[in-house]
């Protein structure tokens, strides 16, 4: 017998973990009595190993984690960050959820502007002799030197075949875009809108946040924002 509850499927990005969405995570198991899920996707944590994995795998985990929650509640909350975001889009247009919230959706990738300006930034601070303290530059060395080429297509292909599912949701959709994100540019935020054809639909640009938008320094107007759109469920 299904609990009358609502659970959230948290879905991180392409290269990353769970610690991605934590902060978001973190703060909705103090403002809701949700049950939160924030699984790891196959060759993703803290530690990667992505060689051999494929998005086929990626998808199925993230599915096989909402069909094991749909059992059990009634309300459901998507969230998905980057790759994660394209992933949560697929199964709202496949699964009948309640909420749909994007993060850094990946639909287009590669700010090519704002990823020249973090790279005079890091160039900067290694001239000075802080690049240690850039925190850009330590959240990226290690996925970089981690990640394998044949990975990055499968990232590609997930998205590609996600893409034309967007035209399928449905359910009220909030999506939410840093506009300093150099590895999804802040016009993608607009793509979605204009791909998704839920007659419910909410736009926010974060100024101050870049690609890690849960770890933004306006972190706090997402959090506000997610709870906002959900908490009526």
């Amino acid at each position: 017998m299904k609990k009358l509850s609502t659970a959230c499927l948290c879905i991180h990005g392409y290269t990353g973990s769970p610690a991605e969405v934590e902060p978001l995570v973190d703060y909705l198991k103090e403002y809701t009595k949700w049950h939160i899920e924030a699984p790891t996707l196959p060759g993703h944590g803290e530690r990667l190993n992505l060689r051999g994995h494929y998005y086929q795998e990626w998808i199925a985990t993230a599915e096989l984690a909402l069909i094991e929650l749909k059992k059990e509640y009634d309300h459901i909350v998507l969230i998905g960050f980057s790759m994660g975001g394209m992933i949560a889009s697929y199964l709202a247009a496949k699964y009948k959820v309640d909420r749909l919230i994007l993060l850094s959706a990946a639909l287009k990738y590669i700010s090519f502007s704002q990823m020249v300006k973090d790279i005079f930034g890091m160039a900067g601070d290694a001239w000075k002799g802080v690049l240690s303290s850039n925190d850009l530059y330590l959240r990226y060395r290690t996925k970089v030197t981690q990640t394998h080429l044949l990975s990055s297509l499968e990232f590609m292909r997930c998205v590609e075949f996600t893409k034309p599912y967007l035209k399928d949701i449905q359910c009220p959709t909030l999506i939410m875009q840093g506009q300093l994100d150099g590895m999804v540019p802040s016009k993608a935020a607009n793509f979605l809108e204009k791909e998704i054809k839920s007659p419910v639909k909410e736009v926010v640009f974060l100024p101050k946040s870049k690609h890690l938008i849960c770890h933004g320094e306006d972190c706090d107007v997402l959090f506000e924002n997610v709870l906002k759109f959900a908490v009526d469920l």
